[in-house]
């Protein structure tokens, strides 16, 4: 049996057949912190911007959300505090809530999509909604091949629509 020391070395490491063998062992997915909260190796994880190993932690049922994710040991605070970009777009894709006005590093547009990404896969109740409660319209363009298209419109739109819901929902808390 593996003990939890030998899940923290893997992922310290970043070692992913290392988690994976320590997992298969039998060493816990939900380890307790210093404090007693669950979710010591996938915070360290998130922190050290090892993504594989966030996916396959969360896979073997560590816990993507927090009560409150504005926590400073929730997975999402530990990634942005690390600053892998890369492992926040993840964790949102895979469900986790980001409380209003945190910052994430993402782009309005980046965290849309990831919401979206996290609603189609299930992982997320409703899609997106905008600060009165209403869902965001985003329509999905599905092209095998974009060869010879101007993406740079489509951007250009993406860009503005995303914009235009930041400045709304400014507008609406004051």
């Amino acid at each position: 049996m593996a003990s939890a020391e030998d899940l923290i070395k893997a992922v310290r490491n970043g070692s992913l057949s290392a988690v994976r063998a320590a997992l298969d062992a039998g060493a816990p997915v939900d380890l307790n912190d210093g404090q007693g909260t669950p979710g010591l190796p996938l915070g360290i994880a998130c922190f050290m911007g090892h993504a594989k190993i966030v996916r396959e932690l969360l896979e073997r049922g560590a816990k993507v959300n927090l009560p409150d994710n504005r926590e400073p040991i929730s997975p999402l605070a530990m990634a942005i505090r690390g600053g892998h970009t890369g492992v926040v777009r993840l964790l949102v894709e895979l469900g986790a809530e980001v409380p209003p006005d945190m910052p994430t590093g993402l782009s309005a547009q980046e965290l849309i999509a990831a919401q979206w990404q996290a609603y189609r896969a299930g992982k997320r109740e409703a899609p997106p909604s905008s600060a009165s409660g209403e869902v965001q319209e985003i329509e999905e363009i599905v092209m095998p091949k974009a060869f010879g298209i101007d993406t740079t419109t489509l951007n250009a739109d993406m860009v503005r629509a995303a914009r235009e819901m930041e400045e709304k929902r400014k507008k609406e808390k004051k």
